[in-house]
């Protein structure tokens, strides 16, 4: 179903390809218009190593020495007034944390050009290759999903009408109840494809009204299982049915493939762009604050949580476990829906990329490795405390790892790598294309 679907898009993208490509021309005609196609030879310029300022090093330093410092544990010390001084220490850092987060979330919207100049981001983007290779904000993509779907009906009515119910439609719980009531219009006509009662369905009825109506796709569900809008006389008054006809469709297979497309939940799916960035290290050195798409709660949410810590924080001052420290942290990381991750290479830059707080560690290293001049090799990756990361941890998502909602990872190429490319004179990270990111100062 899934490969039927994309066969479908491709199609499409290939017609609208062909449309902007403009009316064509006689071979013996001159044209002031050429399209050419993206080159897929690779770049021979190779830039020359970058070297930082002395004063750009130290700062990156610092910042990384400040992130570390957090980290580190130290020593224990069993005295009573020490514990419940670290446990002060560690509320008042919580409580300062709440309110940045507050004062972040509260911001009215801003244009590009009033957004703080400490936004790490403007935002999260999305890209969504069915359809066209924009990169869009979730709302952009939206409008324009439906858009594209709606478009399509006359098409390929039944499968898109699939396609809308799951795609355009974001109450899970009401598109649940919608599909299980369909399902069960098709399968009675289906097992007793002769019974007239089973051929009708009244616009006034319930359930009708309350769970399919609603839900966007639906009706041109019914359309394409073959139910039509038609008025019929009951008991001496005139009602609206959607009355179904064996005629309207091809066979009794069409609603058994129907039946299966809406069952698969197959939807239009949006993929997260890195929104890549390479950041020299007194860049990577200032302030970081992250946009409202970050958090997973609203700015509502987000003061009424205040509220409640403030009002639990003398009871928060008693001794806390493991466990209700672990708590608290896991509580702190569920605020967030995206996450930023830096790579710091030994030439002092970053590149940085945005993430789902729920995708794997794997898919941290593949975006590292896209980047790299020299793809192939491995490498490792460590947490700023040096934790090097295992072959275990690939499996394991950024929020199981505590890397939410940012954090900085350092990059080392195998030590028999580094020798060899020592040796060859070529220690280059990125990408010559990659490059061409650093910002400027």
């Amino acid at each position: 179903m899934a490969e039927k679907i994309k066969k479908f898009f491709a199609k499409k993208k290939a017609d609208a390809k062909f449309k902007l490509a403009g009316p064509g021309h006689k071979l013996n005609e001159s044209s002031t218009t050429m399209v050419v196609p993206p080159s897929k030879k690779k770049s021979s310029y190779v830039p020359s190593k970058l070297e930082p300022s002395e004063a750009a090093r130290q700062a990156a330093e610092a910042a990384l020495v400040r992130v570390s410092s957090q980290k580190k544990d130290t020593a224990f010390n069993t005295s009573l007034a020490a514990i419940q001084a670290k446990v002060r220490r560690e509320l008042e850092a919580e409580k300062k944390d709440s309110e940045t987060a507050m004062m972040l979330s509260s911001k009215p919207v801003e244009t590009e050009q009033e957004m703080s100049a400490h936004l790490a981001v403007k935002g999260v983007y999305f890209r969504c290759p069915l359809i066209s290779d924009e990169v869009l904000s979730k709302e952009e993509w939206k409008v324009k999903i439906k858009e594209f779907l709606f478009n399509t009906l006359e098409e390929e009515r039944g499968m898109t009408a699939c396609l809308i119910i799951y795609s355009c439609n974001y109450n899970r719980t009401k598109v649940v109840d919608c599909v299980n009531v369909l399902c069960r219009y098709v399968d009675n006509i289906i097992a007793n494809p002769e019974e007239t009662k089973f051929h009708k369905i009244r616009c006034s009825n319930a359930t009708f009204n309350d769970k399919v109506l609603p839900i966007l796709g639906a009706i041109e569900f019914l359309y394409a299982a073959g139910f039509r809008q038609q008025k019929l006389v009951v008991n001496d008054v005139e009602e609206d049915f959607w009355v179904w006809a064996k005629e309207n469709i091809d066979s009794l297979e069409t609603l058994q493939f129907l039946r299966e497309t809406l069952k698969s939940e197959e939807r239009v799916e949006l993929e997260i762009d890195r929104n890549i960035q390479v950041l020299s290290p007194a860049q990577a050195a200032q302030r970081i604050e992250l946009p409202q798409e970050f958090y997973a709660m609203s700015a509502e949410e987000l003061k009424r949580e205040k509220q409640q810590r403030s009002e639990i924080m003398e009871k928060q001052l008693q001794l806390r476990t493991k466990a209700m420290r672990e708590k608290d942290e896991i509580r702190e990381i569920r605020k967030y829906k995206f996450c930023l991750i830096r790579v710091r290479f030994p030439d002092g830059l970053y590149l940085q990329g945005t993430f789902s707080v729920y995708e794997k560690f794997s898919e941290v290293i593949d975006f590292v490795r896209e980047n790299l001049e020299h793809e192939g090799l491995p490498f490792v990756l460590t947490s700023p405390t040096g934790h090097k990361f295992e072959e275990s941890d690939k499996e394991s998502t950024l929020a199981d790892l505590r890397l939410v909602p940012a954090t900085i990872l350092m990059f080392q190429w195998d030590p028999l790598v580094e020798q060899d490319l020592r040796l060859a004179g070529n220690v280059a990270y990125l990408k010559p294309e990659v490059m061409i990111l650093v910002q400027s100062m």
